[in-house]
């Protein structure tokens, strides 16, 4: 890169981060306003000071601490003080880790080990990384403690021992990338979807829809019941979908076809990936579609037989276009990285980490029409701050300060 074009880029850098700094100010700038209309008159500054830090970092903070945070809330620097809690070590490893952990298993359960797909969540908040590439980037973070094994494709002893080590995860991860540490092609790599828990959970057995269906819930905020359509083309519906359960076709037609005529193209981009349980780890056969996208032909076998990778999105029409498709993607595809594009564009995806966040902090679900106002305040700000996640805990913190 010559000079010219470098100079170019870091001016274009800096005017984009100018602009996303002053619109992130002026949605701080109300939020702490609405914060202070709806903080009761006994909710003073350290009252104010103590429950952001609570609520972000999830353990009381220390007097010096305390105080820092107090001279902010009496200035009316919410955000500021909010910025503080996000610095504590125990956001990461308490808070974080106790939102994200339930992402990466079928139970949702926050009572799981340590795991690279946890680790990569906690490391792209605490660096800014955009959100909007959770599902589609070749990123791994690791810790760099000492004393640990290696990280493998093949087990979580490195993540297993971080934790019961008690590894500052804050000061201690670091970012790498799938394909250079698990060998994974580039073209293959897609998040968290291809991290090794996120495989293990999820694209074990069964058909591989499991990846999409937990990616509706903990992405999108929707289980497949609530996005049921049954106005859709079933031409791309499998064949070990029966087309009459029982001898009735009415089952079918009414019940199978709402969720499967949109799982079934989008899931398609997941036809190259298996996780091997004898090798305990991700396998991708590129352009070879795996034996699990053909089980079960018998039940219906005039049904969608997949040939590769190639997905397509039906819900860009109908009633699952409320879901909030970007207009600038061409809601078609082939592999995991462009559909992990195509789901994290989406207002829902948003919507989704703005809710989480917000009731993470708030402990209670955005469900008036004060908390409704302010999620789509932190969601806006979120999509043009470049889908910071780290800041939407902050403005959460600061618009339930005092309630």
């Amino acid at each position: 890169m010559d000079a010219t074009t470098h100079g170019l880029k870091v001016r274009d850098r800096r005017s984009h981060d100018s602009r996303c700094w002053l619109s992130l100010r002026g949605v701080a700038w109300a939020i702490a306003m609405s914060a202070q209309i709806a903080t009761p008159a006994l909710a003073g500054p350290r009252e104010q000071a103590k429950r952001i830090y609570e609520r972000i970092a999830g353990v009381p903070p220390s007097a010096a601490v305390l105080d820092q945070l107090a001279a902010r809330t009496a200035a009316k620097d919410l955000m500021g003080a909010a910025a503080i809690a996000t610095d504590a070590a125990t956001f990461y490893s308490v808070t974080l880790k106790n939102l994200v952990t339930p992402w990466t298993n079928r139970d949702g359960t926050a009572f799981a080990p340590l795991n690279d797909y946890t680790a990569t969540v906690i490391g792209m908040v605490r660096d800014d990384v955009p959100f909007n590439t959770v599902l589609s980037a070749d990123i791994l973070y690791t810790s760099n403690a000492s004393g640990l094994p290696a990280p493998s494709a093949a087990n979580n002893d490195h993540y297993a021992a971080a934790e019961s080590n008690g590894v500052d995860l804050k000061t201690t991860l670091v970012a790498t990338t799938q394909s250079a540490v698990y060998g994974l092609p580039v073209e293959a790599t897609s998040g968290v979807w291809t991290t090794r828990a996120g495989a293990a959970a999820f694209f074990i057995m069964g058909t591989n829809r499991a990846q999409f269906r937990f990616t509706m819930i903990n992405y999108l905020c929707h289980d497949m019941e609530t996005v049921m359509d049954t106005t859709r083309p079933t031409d791309r519906i499998r064949q070990d979908v029966a087309r009459s359960p029982g001898g009735d076709s009415r089952i079918f037609l009414n019940n199978c076809v709402g969720c499967h005529s949109g799982m079934d193209p989008m899931a398609q981009a997941f036809a190259y990936y298996n996780y091997d349980t004898q090798r305990t780890q991700l396998v991708y056969t590129a352009n070879g579609v795996q034996p699990k996208y053909l089980i079960n032909s018998q039940n219906f076998s005039d049904g969608f037989v997949t040939p590769d990778s190639s997905w397509s999105n039906r819900w860009r029409t109908g009633p699952n276009a409320a879901l909030g498709w970007d207009s600038t993607l061409p809601g078609s595809g082939s592999g995991a990285k462009s559909l992990g594009q195509e789901l994290a564009a989406s207002d829902a995806f948003a919507q989704c980490q703005v809710s989480k966040a917000f009731q993470t902090v708030c402990f209670r679900s955005p469900t008036s029409t004060t908390d409704q106002a302010t999620i789509a305040a932190i969601k806006a700000s979120f999509k043009a701050g470049g889908y910071r996640l780290k800041q939407v805990f902050q403005q959460s913190a600061a618009a339930c300060a005092g309630q």
